[in-house]
């Protein structure tokens, strides 16, 4: 089975129906149909929250929780191995730390990475990346 990591980015995308949503839809669909399994770290989860939260308030930050909760999308919570490799990431690139999680993530799982977010190609030589 094949594995894909979301960042907030592919998250984004999705929920404003924004480019690449389509693709989004398609791995939603492919999990539903065991094909492949979708994981998000719960920091890049909590990034999303926070920019609901901060862009459209309470009522729309709960709204978000509850849609995710309805999504096949298996959350990982980061160990010291994971948090290792993000801070490797973080302490030679100039990623934020959520998107080095989100890279260490896809690492670890032996995952792609689903984003649009540019500024993982500064990582393209060291993880795999399906772009929006």
């Amino acid at each position: 089975m094949k594995n894909y990591v979301l960042d907030s980015y592919s998250l984004i995308a999705y929920f404003e129906k924004d480019i690449g949503y389509k693709k989004i839809v398609t791995l939603l669909e492919s999990t539903v149909n065991n094909n492949i399994c979708l994981l998000m770290n719960i920091v890049n989860w909590g990034e999303m929250y926070y920019i609901t939260l901060r862009e459209q308030g309470s009522d729309k930050a709960t709204l978000f929780e509850e849609n995710f909760e309805k999504l096949p999308i298996d959350l990982i919570y980061p160990d010291k191995k994971l948090i290792r490799n993000a801070s490797k990431y973080k302490a030679f690139n100039s990623l934020s730390y959520a998107d080095c999680i989100a890279a260490a993530t896809a690492d670890i799982n032996d995952a792609l990475l689903v984003t649009g977010d540019k500024e993982f190609k500064k990582l393209e030589k060291e993880i795999k990346i399906d772009w929006l």
